[in-house]
């Protein structure tokens, strides 16, 4: 292909991160591709907690109107960043590998007491701005206060550096890509089929116009069919349920050796509210992600 292909990411860190990952992956396969830095709705609104911004897609709706006007050709996101709904014209055509999917908590070692779970000290002030994460710490530790907290992961531990937190919640495979020194901290590495990751974390979504086939099969190249297998499950659930980043659910699926499905899911009414889990395995993807949103109802 003779074209160069322009990639619309947003200008953080970790997006560049992405956006440079998908742009080895297109070299790797002989195709040139430049960066498109877009700025969106939740990179401009720094002051507010997720739930508190209006609509969904805060973080890719402006990429996604570049890419319906044509401005580039293909967008790169997290793919628990993308809403289950695409705008008419728009599909997403591959997606990444898998990063270790899980949440960890991050500590300052001034808030480090080994007699308490996850040897956090009693009434903790921990950071984040996920209902989802809220509602599953609260689930293990009432104690905690919960404090919103904004900015890229850098800005983050910056801030819990200089003691404005005792301990904050991030994505392990922000942190693990982005290689950060986390030794003066105490880290907590949760297991995701307990702490239960969003939907899709740690995978990224590669979306085109559903009309350009050339780029459509060019990216089908760098395609990971097995990991889109799962989090197709868990993309439905989230779908089933009507939530976006509001909502405080969490849903892992796994694919073992003999390709059967194991599915966790966590959900609550509203971030301070009980938290409600189920676990469900089958040797299929047919109806799974309603048997999990038929248990979570009931």
């Amino acid at each position: 292909m003779d074209k160069i292909i322009k990639i619309g990411t947003r200008g953080s860190k970790l997006a560049l991160w992405q956006a440079e990952f998908t742009q080895q992956q297109l070299t790797n396969i002989g195709v040139a591709s430049e960066l498109v830095i877009i700025k969106t709705k939740g990179d401009q609104i720094q002051h507010l907690s997720f739930d508190k911004i209006e609509g969904k897609g805060f973080f890719t709706k402006e990429i996604e109107d570049a890419l319906l006007r044509g401005d580039v050709d293909m967008a790169v996101h997290s793919m628990k960043d993308l809403p289950t709904t695409q705008p008419e014209g728009l599909v997403v055509t591959a997606v990444s590998y898998r990063d270790n999917p899980a949440d960890w908590l991050i500590v300052r070692p001034e808030a480090k007491q080994e007699e308490q779970l996850f040897q956090l000290k009693q009434g903790a002030i921990v950071g984040t701005s996920s209902a989802r994460r809220k509602a599953q710490l609260l689930d293990f530790r009432k104690d905690v206060q919960i404090k919103d907290i904004r900015g890229n992961v850098p800005t983050r531990l910056e801030k819990l550096q200089n003691g404005d937190f005792d301990a904050i919640l991030l994505a392990a495979a922000g942190l693990s890509r982005l290689h950060l020194d986390l030794s003066h901290f105490y880290v907590v590495q949760f297991n995701p089929r307990e702490f239960i990751p969003a939907p899709a974390q740690g995978v990224l979504a590669w979306q085109t116009a559903k009309e350009d086939t050339e780029i459509r099969r060019i990216l089908k190249q760098i395609h990971h069919p097995e990991i889109s297998a799962a989090t197709n499950v868990e993309r439905k659930v989230l779908k089933l349920m009507e939530g976006g980043c509001h909502m405080p659910l969490g849903v892992y699926c796994e694919r073992d050796m003999q390709g059967n499905y194991h599915v966790w899911a966590a959900v609550a009414n509203a971030w301070d509210a009980p938290v409600r889990r189920t676990r469900i395995s089958s040797s299929t993807s047919f109806n799974l992600a309603e048997q999990v949103v038929e248990k979570l109802r009931n």
